[in-house]
């Protein structure tokens, strides 16, 4: 199965409870410990992880050490899948939605100001768990729709940032 990751295509293998996750050259093994209520318990290369889990059918949000990723499966090749990705404004800009309910607790940023690739822009809590979402790529926030104290819906759109050009 081909899945979307950060517009990078990861290969995912299974064979029952065990994974091969191939993202560019590097490969890792995936073992499911246990699974249960949206909770992974992982051993990622016998690294023990815990991830917690939500999804819609096509997308998956999965929340490690409180960053949060979106996971998309694609049925076509990694450019195809990087093509149909959309957000505002094409393919330099990402639109960053809230990955479940919660409660957005911390604007770490402003309209306009640069970020840095993985900088925690606004945090998130839902079902007691504190969810960074954090800038994609070096980037300009160009619009913030939430508000400390907010109540957001899954899939709710928090910040619009674009990609600076190098």
């Amino acid at each position: 199965m081909k899945t979307t990751f950060d517009q990078r295509a990861i290969d995912l293998t299974s064979n029952g409870k065990n994974y091969k996750a191939v993202l560019d050259d590097q490969t890792v093994d995936i073992e499911i410990v246990h699974a249960e209520n949206g909770k992974l318990d992982l051993l990622i290369d016998g690294n023990h992880v815990i991830a917690y889990v939500s999804s819609d059918g096509a997308k998956r949000w999965v929340t490690v050490n409180g960053r949060t990723f979106v996971l998309t499966k694609s049925s076509g090749t990694a450019s195809d899948s990087k093509n149909r990705r959309s957000s505002a404004g094409g393919e330099h800009a990402s639109e960053l939605a809230a990955p479940m309910p919660g409660q957005v607790r911390s604007v770490n940023v402003s309209e306009g100001d640069a970020v840095s690739k993985g900088q925690t822009l606004l945090v998130l809590e839902a079902m007691k768990m504190e969810i960074r979402i954090q800038a994609p790529f070096d980037s300009t926030v160009k619009s913030i729709t939430a508000k400390v104290g907010q109540t957001v819906e899954r899939e709710q759109i928090l910040i619009v940032v674009d990609k600076l050009e190098s």
